[in-house]
This record gives structure tokens, C-alpha cells and sequence, in this order.
């Protein structure tokens, strides 16, 4: 099906984003800021620090692994679709409304996790290690749930335990920001678009096997793009600071990360349809 001029800016955003530009002030000034924290995580932090956090958070990703334990609300969704005059009875429906008016649904969801997030991460800053441990579960539930959302508001309701590949893919492009993990995740999205086009169910690339093999290399990954970031909520004083910012910065990079490739599997669905 033909591209309008709206959806072909959006597709031009896309190869924008996976290209790396387009970041905001705040994650740029984060980025710089944190380049020495990372350096010194690389160099200095034992493999064995690096397991350990991938164990801790293989265990906060397993308890999420049933996505409808953490779903959004459907029918708060379809609500607020009608106030900004999206007409559609099922999440699903969304699917074929207008581009631009599920950008402004999808962006409506993104304010309250982020002073969620922030406000955690603040809190947790001003605890220490224990505090901030406490925290990552919190975090990634509250990102999850913002993953969900942004994908309902393009009609791509995540409430199955076979999205594990696509959320895990959101998550590693949020905490590195790397090419190769944008491009790793909008291959994973082909998969999803050609299973929806086509009414196949998605499945993922990884769909078989144990919970470990289905999230593959990911945490890992995550942990170490996120370790040093948390690790640094430790400085003193700075830490409520810190931690409040990292919070804000990860949940800001889940959400742009939903937003492209939600957008890029409306855009492939509607192309193969």
C-alpha cells in the first residue's frame, strides 16, 4: 500500500535515528558526562561484577517474561484514541488509523514514566548499593510497561511472552544506543511486520529454547551499557542527582526507541499488506 508524504518523513526519521542523530540535549550532555564513569567500569570493573549484574538482571527479566502480568490498560487506550478522535473499538484497529495521530497517542504515554522513573532513581541515589539494587527492578518494570503502551498505540498490542525478542531488542538499543543494536532490532521487527502483514503470529528469531536462550546475549550487553551508569548514583552527594537522571535518560531512550521502531513496523506492515 502506497506511503503518504506524512509516512514517508517518519520512514526518513527512521534512518535518521538508526544512523545515531537526532539525540536531545540532555541525553547528549549525559552521554559526555558519563564517558568517564564508562571508561573507568571498562577498565577497572571485574568480569565477575559484569556476571553478577547479568545475573541479577537475567532474574529481573525472567519475572517480566509473562508480559501480561505487567499489561496496559486496552480500554484506557481506546479512550483516550477517541478524544483525539482515532476511531477504533479494538487495540488492533489502531493498526490501520492515521500515522500522525497515533504519534501524538504513543507521546502522550511517555511523560509519566519518565517522572516516575526519575523520581526512583532519585530516591534510590540517596540509599547506596542497596537502594540502588532495589531500584533496576523497578526501573525496567516501569520501562516495560512504557514499551507495552507505545506499541499498543500503533496497534501492536505486546501482551504475549513471544515479544520477549522485540522487548529485549528495545531494551539493548536504549541502554548502549549503538547502531549495530538498532539494526539488530529493526531486523527483529521485520520478523514481527511480516508475521502481522501476513497473519502468521510473530514469533521472534529466538522463540525456542529456555528464557536464557530466547534473550540471547542481551543482558549481558545491558548490563554492562547500564552498570556503570548505575554504579555512579554511588558518588556522594550526587547520587539522588545521578540517579535521578540516569533513570530519566533510560526510560527517554526506551521510549524514542519504541516510538522508531513501532512507527517502522506500522510503516513495513501497511508496505506488505
Amino acid at each position: 500500500m502506497r506511503l503518504t508524504d506524512y509516512e514517508r518523513n517518519v520512514q526518513r526519521d527512521i534512518d535518521r535515528w538508526e544512523r545515531g542523530a537526532g539525540d536531545n540535549l540532555l541525553t547528549q550532555a549525559l552521554g559526555f558526562v558519563m564517558r568517564p564513569v564508562d571508561w573507568v567500569f571498562d577498565q577497572f570493573v571485574p568480569d565477575s561484577v559484569v556476571d553478577a549484574l547479568t545475573d541479577a538482571l537475567n532474574g529481573v527479566l525472567g519475572t517480566l517474561s509473562d508480559a501480561s502480568e505487567w499489561t496496559y490498560d486496552a480500554s484506557d487506550l481506546i479512550e483516550k484514541a477517541h478524544e483525539m478522535e482515532i476511531e477504533a473499538e479494538e487495540v488492533s484497529d489502531l493498526r490501520d488509523a492515521d500515522l500522525e495521530k497515533l504519534d501524538k497517542l504513543a507521546d502522550s504515554m511517555v511523560s509519566q514514566n519518565s517522572l516516575m522513573a526519575a523520581l526512583s532513581g532519585g530516591g534510590s541515589g540517596l540509599g547506596g548499593a542497596l537502594f540502588i539494587a532495589a531500584d533496576i527492578p523497578i526501573l525496567f518494570m516501569i520501562n516495560f510497561r512504557l514499551i507495552q503502551q507505545i506499541g499498543a498505540a500503533y496497534g501492536f498490542p505486546m501482551n504475549g511472552p513471544e515479544y520477549k525478542p522485540l522487548v529485549m531488542a528495545i531494551f539493548n538499543v536504549a541502554a548502549s544506543g549503538s547502531r549495530d543494536a538498532k539494526s539488530d532490532a529493526l531486523r527483529e521487527l521485520s520478523v514481527a511486520a511480516a508475521a502481522s502483514a501476513h497473519g502468521s503470529g510473530y514469533k521472534g528469531r529466538q522463540a525456542q529454547g529456555t528464557f536464557r536462550e530466547q534473550i540471547g546475549h542481551f543482558p549481558r550487553e545491558i548490563a554492562k551499557n547500564l552498570g556503570a551508569r548505575k554504579l555512579a548514583q554511588l558518588i556522594p552527594v550526587a547520587g539522588a542527582a545521578v540517579g535521578a537522571g540516569v533513570n530519566y535518560w533510560f526510560t527517554d531512550q526506551t521510549a524514542k526507541t519504541s516510538f522508531m521502531l513501532f512507527r517502522a513496523l506500522y510503516l513495513e506492515r501497511k508496505e506488505r499488506v
